[in-house]
């Protein structure tokens, strides 16, 4: 059995544009799982890059899960960019020190907590994901689409801001992808039945399953 690799940086021979994101990735506040790939139109350097605003004094975390597609000039802005927005100005004047230090005493800056993207995710062009947001396993996101709201499982959204287009499959067929979790599965389990993962019959990869 010749599985790729899961710990190379560069899966694609003499391709240097696509990698497999765990192997890029420097900041310890992303964490990426297996066979995830970036592809970049310039330099896979870029993704860290466009993860905007994540700063360790407010702890949030970018979670991407397993066997997702990320396309060419993906922004993830995480909660450092946001400011107050119920106060009489939203301007940061703390972070500027100084006698202006003091004027966050009490308060806090808004925070929707860690972005989170399933697995098995497709996140086209140029979409950019604002902080928080919760992708769920198998959800397609179209090019140049703005989330600002939590994507269902194996939902297809689009748009600015995106809204749902469709279920890829029947609610039926949905919990009972959710429930196998292929993504879990072995990989030497996986390469066996990647026939059955790139076709449409659920009864027969779950028969396998069982």
């Amino acid at each position: 059995m010749h599985i790729p690799d899961k710990d190379i940086k560069f899966p694609l021979d003499n391709y240097d544009r696509l990698c497999f994101l765990k192997n890029v990735v420097k900041n310890p506040n992303i964490i990426v799982g297996d066979y995830t790939y970036y592809d970049d139109f310039e330099n896979v350097e870029n993704f860290e890059k466009n993860v905007k605003y994540l700063f360790d004094f407010i702890g949030d975390k970018l979670v991407i899960g397993k066997f997702c597609m990320i396309a060419s000039n993906v922004t993830f802005i995480m909660n450092g960019a946001n400011h107050l927005n119920d106060a009489i100005s939203a301007y940061p004047f703390a972070i500027f020190g100084k006698d202006w230090s003091k004027a966050m005493e009490g308060r806090n800056y808004p925070s929707k907590g860690d972005t989170l993207i399933g697995n098995d995710v497709w996140i086209g062009y140029g979409v950019t994901i604002m902080p928080g947001i919760k992708v769920g396993d198998g959800a397609i996101i179209a090019t140049k689409s703005v989330v600002t709201k939590d994507v269902a499982p194996y939902a297809i959204v689009g748009g600015n801001p995106a809204r749902e287009i469709k279920k890829r499959f029947s609610d039926e067929m949905i919990n009972q992808l959710l429930n196998l979790a292929w993504w879990n599965w072995p990989i030497e389990k996986i390469t066996q039945h990647v026939n059955d993962l790139t076709g449409n019959d659920i009864y027969r990869l779950s028969s396998y399953h069982k």
